[in-house]
């Protein structure tokens, strides 16, 4: 059943990622579900599928849309072929980070000066995570 399920994410995948594909687009899109079916035997592959599914994505410069949906079954693909099971954590984490993806390529806004913020957001982040383990101390 995991199999079957996982072997459906990885095509829904690669659907998402090839509706506007066309010559070499469609070449990967065949070797990134070649690459879906053999990551059924062996798990690494599964990984190599994704990353096909990405070079999908970047030969036919997909609408964000699209490139999401790809993205968020890819992580279901990964997580059924690593783990075999999908928590609600888990859906949560991956629903929750596609919608803020797609929020941020929404937004109208100009803000060059956005990336220079990531590294602060980040360590904020990392403290506020690791605050139980130092509060004690």
């Amino acid at each position: 059943m995991n199999r079957a399920l996982s072997t459906a994410f990885g095509l829904v995948m690669i659907a998402a990622a090839a509706v506007q594909a066309d010559d070499a687009a469609l070449i990967a899109a065949g070797l990134a579900t070649l690459a879906v079916l053999v990551g059924n035997i062996f798990r690494p592959v599964a990984t190599l599928a994704v990353l096909m599914s990405a070079a999908v994505l970047v030969l036919t410069d997909a609408p964000a849309m699209l490139a999401a949906l790809s993205g968020l079954c890819a992580a279901c693909y990964l997580v059924l072929r690593h783990t075999a099971i999908i928590t609600a954590p888990t859906v949560i984490g991956a629903v929750g980070f596609t919608a803020a993806g797609l929020a941020a390529v929404s937004l109208p806004l100009q803000l060059p000066w956005v990336p220079l913020a990531a590294p602060l957001a980040v360590i904020a982040l990392v403290a506020l995570a690791s605050r139980p383990f130092w509060v004690g101390r």
